[in-house]
């Protein structure tokens, strides 16, 4: 009975060295990406220097017309960097991977219908499955040497991260918040990221393909050529 509750002591024990090693790697992660990308980070749209993508990283939609407002903010952020010639193109990406869900179609149309913006200049990433696809695809299908990452400053260390690990010379600008969020939201979006960083960290390391490729469309062309 003794032998019995002192191996049971030790798997315990052990258990609970285990536990707290992840713990300690998560948090440590976290630290790492957060304090390695923060001096990289704006949140004044006139401060940000000069990149010659923008890229906006996808968000949810609503049907096949709706942007969410989340979605919104980082197509805004993207299009002022556009209008102030902060850069000379943008990149919208998102999941456009099902029949009936498509961030990107839905991203063109709010676009075309609330902006005069040259359209020529403005590219759609159809399959930005994740952050690590649509950095690694703005790498080596667009052919993005340096860029500006769009979208709210919980995303952006994880985005900066995996952009400059690739070689991709990028900054991140903040969106704004057109419409304030709920407290809880953000507080939901950080516990969210804490495990995402840890996820992106080892696709990295691992040099982890992204989940399609295809044949290169370089920015310096026209954005049209990405309609669909």
């Amino acid at each position: 009975m003794c032998y019995t509750g002192g191996m049971l002591k030790k798997i315990l024990a052990a258990a609970a060295v285990l536990v707290l090693s992840l713990a300690l790697f998560v948090l440590g992660v976290n630290l790492f990406m957060v304090l390695g990308t923060r001096k990289y980070i704006y949140r004044d749209a006139a401060a940000v220097p000069d990149r010659y993508a923008a890229v906006v990283l996808g968000a949810k939609v609503y049907g096949v017309r709706t942007v969410s407002h989340v979605f919104r903010d980082r197509i805004e952020g993207g299009l002022d960097l556009l209008d102030n010639g902060t850069v000379q193109r943008v990149i919208i990406s998102g999941d456009h991977g099902k029949q009936y869900y498509d961030e990107v179609n839905a991203a063109r149309l709010y676009v075309s219908q609330l902006h005069p913006v040259d359209e020529s200049l403005v590219f759609y990433d159809h399959a930005g499955f994740s952050t690590y696809d649509t950095m690694y695809r703005a790498r080596d299908v667009f052919c993005v040497e340096d860029a500006v990452i769009v979208t709210q400053r919980f995303h952006l260390y994880r985005a900066l991260f995996i952009a400059r690990s690739l070689g991709i010379d990028a900054v991140g600008y903040e969106a704004p918040e057109i419409n304030r969020f709920r407290r809880m939201l953000h507080v939901r979006w950080e516990a969210r990221e804490f495990l995402a960083r840890v996820k992106a960290f080892f696709c990295v390391l691992l040099h982890t393909k992204p989940v399609f490729l295809g044949d290169q469309i370089p920015i310096t062309g026209d954005g049209r050529s990405t309609w669909d």
